[in-house]
């Protein structure tokens, strides 16, 4: 069997902007509403469905949630449903943020999304 790839929120950032991977985000709506990766994709665990995921043609899969747990969860799930090559970000959302890297959050002021960058 093959092994489930994890990889680093710095490779994550690097193959999405380079048009790479398709990047799932398997939190909650009001999670990935309040803030997510831009151009993450959302498919929350509780609907997740591996045949529903769009195809790769060429792109590899890379799943991710808050912390790591719920993605390492679905992607196992994933794989033994013969989906392959897949990956995930390891630390999910919150390693995303501690790296620094830029993520669409919520502007408090006007609830409208905003750019923002991890502090």
């Amino acid at each position: 069997m093959t092994e489930l790839e994890n990889w680093t929120p710095a490779r994550v950032k690097q193959a999405l902007d380079a048009g790479e991977i398709v990047l799932i985000d398997v939190r909650t709506p009001p999670e990935y509403m309040m803030e997510h990766v831009r151009g993450a994709l959302l498919m929350p665990m509780a609907f997740f469905r591996a045949d529903a995921l769009p195809t790769q043609d060429g792109k590899r899969i890379v799943l991710h949630c808050g912390s790591g747990i719920r993605s390492g969860k679905v992607a196992q799930a994933a794989m033994e449903s013969g989906l392959k090559p897949l990956a995930h970000m390891e630390g999910g959302f919150a390693a995303w943020k501690k790296a620094g890297l830029p993520y669409v959050g919520t502007d408090p002021a006007s609830g409208a999304p905003k750019d923002m960058t991890a502090d």
